[in-house]
């Protein structure tokens, strides 16, 4: 049994007022050929197929393709809800798609639903699935008046614990009751759509469970031969091991993905249980960049960035300036740097000095014991600015102040 196991598309993604619409499209198309190259027997997708909960029009037609393409292709889908998919979006037309092959998990649910069998391309069943999606706390859990922030931590990491092995369980079962049937074992694996302890990730993941977990332990997991992981969009191992993997976005979703080699993995399983993982490198359909330094060095790190573009398809690129002045004309500056090159500024940044950590070595304060002035001073520390412009701003900043306290006098 071959699986691909990829995540985190984000369908329908603006970036920085970019649609990702054609790299979609051209990820489509190398995948159908991917499947039928590599002989792979199912596409798991563990979570955040959309971007957003109400995906525009091309978003849902890309969808379509893809649920289509693999149909004709013989290659089975499963395809789990991540915290950016509306239960009510992925669920409206599960149904449907279940005819053509595609098993669509949007929530949380009891345990035997939660259980899917994967067939090879001959049809016969080829691993049992403990299909689990993104797990939101009211699925699994009903806080309790007057629990701390601790508690409501731990009752949700128990919780979600104990949804997993009570799917595994279910699971186990399934596996029982088909190894009689078939004359042989099957192997089972489970999927995830969180953050586990130890996961590395990048500014475009967003926090699923604020104030309540931050990550979920490796050894909470049930012993199953492969644990399939979306959210997190740097591929990984976790906590080194080789059976437990994130696969990581197919497409930079932010700038400081720009220069991870994107990836799906294909997964090898028999009877015995899981046999190798081998990444599938995917290829840049869009070339973008992060360029850091002074207007010197970034004239030389331009030149080098245009040499991914042409005219027809532009390098995307984001700026970030180390200067010690603050220089007015600064996005004239860099325009004058890409004059004539097939590149595109999407956005200029200034790189921020030391100032923000040397904020967090003081002694920790509450607002309530700064004032106004203070919290401005501390927010203005973490620019670069010129000394005049600094103490312009104050004034102004003081201004503004007195005239509000002598308003609400």
């Amino acid at each position: 049994m071959r699986i691909l196991h990829t995540s985190d598309w984000h369908l329908g993604q603006h970036f920085i007022g970019k649609t990702r619409q054609a790299e979609h499209q051209a990820l489509i198309a190398w995948l159908l050929e991917q499947v039928a190259a590599q002989e792979v027997d199912a596409l798991l997708i563990a979570g955040d197929i959309f971007d957003t909960g109400t995906p525009p029009s091309y978003a849902r037609e890309l969808y379509s393709q893809l649920v289509v393409g693999l149909h004709e292709a013989g290659v089975a889908l499963l395809l789990l809800g991540g915290n950016h998919d509306s239960v009510a979006t992925l669920g409206e037309s599960r149904d449907l798609l279940a005819r053509l092959g595609a098993m669509v998990v949007p929530a949380a649910d009891v345990a035997d639903e939660q259980v899917r069998v994967l067939p090879q391309r001959d049809g016969t069943p080829g691993c049992v699935v403990c299909a689990i999606p993104f797990i939101r706390p009211r699925d699994v859990i009903h806080s309790q008046a007057g629990d701390s922030a601790e508690d409501k931590q731990a009752s949700l990491q128990a919780a979600i614990q104990a949804h997993y092995h009570a799917v595994f369980a279910a699971a186990e079962s399934r596996r029982s009751a088909l190894a009689t049937e078939l004359g042989r074992s099957l192997p089972l694996i489970a999927t995830g759509h969180l953050t586990t302890v130890g996961a590395s990730a990048s500014e475009s993941v967003r926090e699923i469970y604020v104030g309540a977990l931050e990550a979920f332990p490796t050894s909470a997991f049930p012993p199953a031969d492969y644990i399939a992981l979306g959210h997190i969009h740097r591929p990984q191992r976790v906590g080194g091991l080789e059976h437990i993997r994130y696969s990581g976005s197919p497409i930079p979703l932010s700038f400081d993905e720009a220069d991870q080699q994107k990836e799906m993995l294909l997964v090898d399983l028999d009877a015995a249980g899981l046999q190798a993982v081998t990444p599938l490198p995917v290829p840049r359909f869009q070339a973008l960049a992060s360029l850091t330094g002074n207007l010197d060095e970034l004239q030389g790190a331009i030149a080098a960035a245009a040499l991914d573009g042409n005219p027809e398809n532009p390098v995307w690129l984001e700026v970030v300036v180390r200067t010690d002045d603050y220089l007015a004309d600064l996005p004239a500056r860099i325009e004058s740097l890409t004059d004539g090159l097939p590149v595109e500024v999407l956005r200029i940044r200034r790189a921020r000095g030391n100032a923000a950590a040397s904020l967090v070595s003081e002694a920790r304060e509450t607002l309530d014991e700064l004032t106004p002035n203070d919290v401005f001073a501390r927010r203005l520390a973490l620019e670069e600015l010129s000394d005049e412009l600094r103490s312009a701003l104050t004034e102004r900043f003081r201004s503004v102040l007195a005239g509000l306290e002598e308003n609400a006098a």
